[in-house]
């Protein structure tokens, strides 16, 4: 008993750093974030300790401004374009390189590399491809004679919207294989073997194998995907910063100018707040089909 109670107090002082780490720089921000948000918090009453109290005051201002509801629009336009792109190709590229040939690895290497580069490169890069004038995207499609004029891709509602998603993609193509290819890989080879046997065609393994077996791991790949893109900040704010006219203006970059442009803290902290309870509710739907799934 002494021994199984030290080797628990063990493994508290071990894991004791990462939960202080979790409070300090994760918890207290999510907690200090939700009570300015019920603050009168500005630019003259932010150091203030006695911020006077206003209740859902931040939340109904928010919610009476359409730039507010037109960000959450764009958060989710975005964010379906986004998934509905990586998840196709990712999961086609999964069941490509699921196969085994020469060059396999190396090139699933080469195509890892979009994502592991930070995405502030990634946005800079693609900013500079869709640039009216100098970008390459423009000269390829002259060349090819499918435009005669060259394209303001970021300086136009669709097409600015349309360029963050491809540029989103890119870099979400990659997780998406390699998590998907993982859960390929560890489907029994033998089920394959004995669904040949019994005459079923590669469409219906797919349907009554790859895709039943993958469902845990397709979930994962949709409810992380989600996650990563709803909550955008950085890529949006390099490539558009919102623009053109609050075209692809999301919820993060709306709070960032709520907050640190307009210096109305407490209404970003309640926009911020609004994005924490989206991503939330798909977390607890997500934990809730797990679970489902478990006991079945």
């Amino acid at each position: 008993m002494k021994r199984n109670r030290n080797k628990q107090i063990l493994g508290y002082c071990f894991i004791l750093p990462a939960v202080i780490y979790m409070i300090a720089l994760i918890g207290y921000p999510i907690v200090y974030n939700w009570i300015i948000s019920f603050q009168d918090a500005t630019a003259l009453t932010l150091k203030d300790s006695n911020r006077a109290f206003v209740g859902l005051a931040n939340f109904r201002a928010i919610f009476a401004d359409k730039t507010f509801w037109g960000a959450m629009a764009h958060t989710f336009i975005y964010t379906i374009g986004c998934l509905v792109i990586q998840f196709a190709l990712g999961f086609a590229f999964a069941l490509f390189f699921a196969k085994k040939f020469s060059f396999s690895k190396p090139i699933r290497g080469f195509i890892v590399i979009s994502w592991m580069l930070p995405v502030t490169v990634t946005a800079l890069v693609f900013k500079f491809m869709l640039a009216q004038d100098s970008g390459i995207i423009n000269t390829i499609l002259m060349n090819l004679h499918i435009i005669k004029e060259p394209i303001g891709w970021l300086l136009k509602g669709n097409t600015a919207m349309f360029g963050l998603i491809m540029a989103n993609s890119w870099v979400g193509i990659p997780f998406n294989m390699l998590l998907l290819t993982t859960g390929i890989n560890n489907i029994p080879e033998d089920i394959y073997e004995a669904a040949s046997i019994d005459g079923a065609s590669k469409f219906q393994q797919f349907k009554n194998i790859t895709v039943p077996l993958l469902k845990p791991t397709i979930l994962s790949a949709l409810v992380l995907g989600f996650v990563l893109t709803f909550k955008v900040f950085d890529l949006v704010y390099v490539m558009t910063g919102g623009g053109p006219v609050d075209a692809t203006e999301v919820l993060s970059t709306y709070s960032y100018k709520l907050s640190f442009q307009l210096f109305k803290f407490g209404e970003g902290a309640a926009c911020a707040n609004v994005l924490f309870v989206c991503l939330l509710i798909v977390a607890l739907i997500y934990l809730r089909t797990i679970s489902a799934d478990e006991e079945v």
